[in-house]
């Protein structure tokens, strides 16, 4: 997931350096997205493995 967060925001770059900036906002917030989810699942996934190996 943070694989496609980070193409998106390659593809916000690019977009925003050719003068597309809606393109670019588009992309840029669905980078933003996908990074956020990513780092709930990373911490949901640290703390499930932390509670069980208890």
């Amino acid at each position: 997931m943070l694989y496609y967060a980070v193409v998106f925001f390659v593809i916000a770059i690019i977009a925003a350096v050719l003068g597309f900036g809606g393109i670019a906002a588009g992309a840029a917030s669905i980078a933003q997205i996908l990074f956020f989810v990513f780092i709930v699942l990373a911490v949901l996934a640290l703390l499930s493995g932390f509670f069980r190996k208890k």
